[in-house]
C-alpha cells in the first residue's frame, strides 16, 4: 500500500494498493485506516444476465408460460445486487439473497481457503461461514479493514 489514503467517501481498491476485484471498496477513517470493506459479485454479471435475457426471448414467445423463462436472469439480477460480505473492525457481515449473518471477531477463530479460492471464515463452535465474494486476492484488503485482526498473508 502506498502512504497512508485519507479523505474521500470511498475508494476502489487496485492490483497495486490491496485487493484486485472491481467489486471491492474500502472505506478509510480520517486517520488512514481502513474502516470497513465491502465485496460484492462483480457488476458484469448483470450484463450476462441482460445477455441471457435477450437470448431466452424466442423462447419465452414459443408458447404459453415459457415466458417464466425470464425468471433465471432477473434471478441472477437479484443475486447479483444483495450478496455482499462487510468486514469491518467489529467483525463480519455476510448477506446473501434471502437472509444474512452478523459475526464478530471474538467469535472467529481463523479463515479456510478452500479448491477454487474461495474464503471461508472458521467458528469457534466448528462451523464455517462462506464470505460470498472473498477471494484469496482480496485478503489484503479483508486484513486492512479487521483493523489487523486477520493477518496480512499477501505481504512479503
Amino acid at each position: 500500500m502506498s502512504a497512508r489514503l485519507t479523505g474521500g467517501p470511498r475508494r476502489r481498491q487496485t492490483g497495486g494498493s490491496g485487493g484486485s476485484d472491481a467489486g471491492t471498496a474500502v472505506r478509510w477513517n480520517h486517520r488512514g485506516v481502513a474502516a470497513h470493506a465491502v465485496f460484492r459479485v462483480s457488476p458484469l454479471v448483470v450484463l450476462f444476465a441482460l445477455a441471457l435475457a435477450v437470448l431466452a426471448t424466442p423462447v419465452a414467445f414459443g408458447a404459453p408460460y415459457l415466458w417464466l423463462v425470464y425468471l433465471v436472469p432477473l434471478g441472477i439480477v437479484v443475486w447479483t445486487l444483495r450478496t455482499r460480505t462487510v468486514v469491518d473492525a467489529e467483525g463480519l457481515s455476510v448477506r446473501r439473497v434471502v437472509g444474512g449473518r452478523r459475526v464478530p471477531w471474538e467469535a472467529v477463530s481463523g479463515l479456510r481457503v478452500d479448491g477454487r479460492s474461495r474464503v471461508h471464515a472458521v467458528l469457534d463452535g466448528g462451523g464455517e461461514l462462506a464470505l460470498p465474494a472473498v477471494r484469496v486476492r482480496d485478503l489484503r484488503a479483508l486484513s486492512l479493514a479487521s483493523d489487523g485482526r486477520v493477518p496480512d498473508l499477501t505481504a512479503g
